[in-house]
């Protein structure tokens, strides 16, 4: 028989006003066990991680959540703030927006462990950058001085586990930890954990949509639907026979094909020479070096097709994606939209080609002002490029559209025009951006891991979606992603690219039946596709 857990949840209920989120949880975790908890969007499983820490605002709290068999609930918040990051660490799922952007992510990495080891200022950074080295960031001696926007999606997240970790707490909250990471780094991450846990038996409670992670790497898994626990048991014995309909349902969510033949007549719409991209990167107190983003990139998108390109954090991929909308300069090579050339195109011009090619972003919280209400999100492109339309031609076509995306006023989304992005769900919320997108009826899309935060059913939802309207429209898709399934089922073609070069381009299908670079290889394997 197992000792006092090290974490022990009885009767946990928090409330918002009326409103219930979490309604009755009890669970445990001992020393250096595994435990997820999953579930869709808006299911409180986030909310039960919070409720540990006490990092929830304006809510009502009940039952008890015991900690080494003290119960957090009746501590004061000076006892909290001692336990917070030395006990118990808690990495976050949107880390450009936990990350502070007034300071570098050494700075905030060794103020951790300056608060709670008591170490001078050189010694923690020298801390910090070993902390960066372990979670895989390259040039970690360089990068401990980023600020957390000159680092890449996945760096940001590895930082945020580098804090995490500073202090090695007893127990880990991770909040979709490895949603910005590629497969490969994702294991090393995986890898990392589990090796502190053999060093310090510390416990993780993981909070997260990715159920292939669950599977491989947890002991126990909670399923959360509606705020309620409706299942929790061994993580094989939970796969392999779910006691629970919603179980059974969130385990059969798996992105399914849906690419639509291309026309043997369809246009270029894009085409990139040789691009590259490099930027100046600080060698001293009057020096400086060249760092290549993207080396030499040639590729082109016909009308109807999707292209996707995949790699690990820091390929280059998103650069890649950037530079193809004329949203970053060129160090070389050219870009064309339509047969124009866009890379040097004159601000007038180039505004509007822009109308033909738009971008939805990974994550939609940062992309979307949270002082402007759906209507004003979605109508501001109007507004630029069709300044023309009447007050109410521009509201017709901002409803149209939204209809379209699925949130309208028919489907329960009342008074939506009014509402702000904080108001609705992650999944709501990338809705919002794709309206934002295809409201100006573009040719092109530039899709930057548009699914990536998003659980399986409501990922499901959103690549349906974006099939849809595809079909529909005629729409062509740049499909930049770390999530080989999801690539599987949308692309027509995958480029593979590694530190800024393509290493390999061609057919999804065929790529992933018979790869022929061992990079790519490695990445399907680790994507358990294989």
């Amino acid at each position: 028989m197992r000792s006092t857990p090290l974490l022990d949840i009885a009767h946990l209920t928090v409330r918002f006003g009326a409103t219930t989120v979490v309604d009755d949880v009890s669970f445990s975790i001992h020393a250096g066990e595994k435990l997820a908890i999953v579930g869709e969007s808006g299911s409180g499983k986030s909310i039960t991680a919070l409720s540990i820490l006490r990092l929830v605002d304006a809510a009502t709290t009940s039952g008890s959540i015991g900690f080494e068999g003290n119960d957090l609930c009746q501590y004061s918040e000076e006892q909290m703030q001692v336990l917070r990051g030395a006990q118990i660490g808690m990495i976050f799922q949107e880390p450009m927006t936990a990350l502070n952007p007034l300071y570098t992510v050494g700075h905030q990495i060794g103020e951790v462990l300056e608060l709670h080891e008591g170490l001078q200022k050189k010694a923690a950074r020298a801390r910090a950058t070993e902390l960066l080295a372990r979670t895989g960031i390259p040039s970690p001696e360089l990068r401990v001085d980023f600020y957390p926007h000159q680092l890449s999606g996945g760096q940001r997240q590895r930082a945020m586990i580098a804090m995490a970790l500073a202090c090695r707490p007893k127990l880990l909250i991770c909040d979709e930890p490895t949603t910005a990471l590629d497969v490969t780094v994702q294991a090393q991450i995986l890898a990392l954990l589990e090796e502190l846990q053999r060093e310090i038996g510390m416990a993780l409670l993981f909070i997260t949509h990715d159920l292939n992670l669950v599977r491989r790497f947890t002991d126990r898994v909670g399923v959360m639907e509606r705020g309620k626990l409706v299942e929790l048991g061994v993580t094989e014995e939970v796969f392999s026979n779910p006691q629970h309909a919603y179980t059974r349902r969130l385990l059969a969510t798996r992105p399914e094909r849906v690419v639509q033949p291309l026309a043997p007549t369809a246009e270029v719409l894009v085409e990139g020479r040789e691009v590259r991209v490099s930027f100046a990167q600080a060698a001293g107190w009057f020096s400086s070096t060249q760092f290549h983003a993207v080396k030499s990139a040639s590729l082109s998108l016909h009308r109807g097709e999707t292209l996707g390109i995949v790699g690990e954090s820091g390929s280059g991929k998103t650069t890649l994606g950037m530079a193809l909308l004329a949203l970053q300069s060129l160090s070389g090579g050219q870009v064309f939209m339509c047969q124009q050339r866009i890379d040097n195109a004159e601000r007038g011009p180039l505004r509007q080609m822009r109308k033909r090619m738009q971008v939805v972003l990974q994550d939609p919280f940062a992309s979307l002002s949270p002082r402007m209400t759906v209507g004003q999100i979605v109508g501001e492109g109007l507004a630029l490029h069709q300044p023309d339309l009447s007050r109410e031609d521009h509201q017709s076509k901002v409803l149209a559209i939204l209809d379209e995306v699925g949130l309208s006023e028919k489907n329960g989304q009342f008074g939506v025009l009014q509402r702000y992005p904080h108001e609705f769900s992650g999944g709501q919320r990338q809705r919002i951006a794709i309206a934002r997108a295809v409201v100006l009826e573009p040719e092109v899309l530039v899709l930057d891991e548009p699914t990536s935060a998003l659980d399986a059913s409501v990922q499901q939802q959103v690549l349906a979606l974006l099939a849809e309207l595809q079909q529909r429209r005629g729409l062509s898709y740049i499909f930049i992603s770390h999530d080989l399934a999801v690539i599987r089922a949308m692309a027509h073609r995958v480029m593979v690219m590694k530190d800024g070069d393509v290493v390999e381009e061609g057919e999804t299908l065929a790529m992933f039946s018979a790869p022929q670079q061992a990079y790519t290889r490695d990445l399907i394997a680790a994507a358990h596709l294989a």
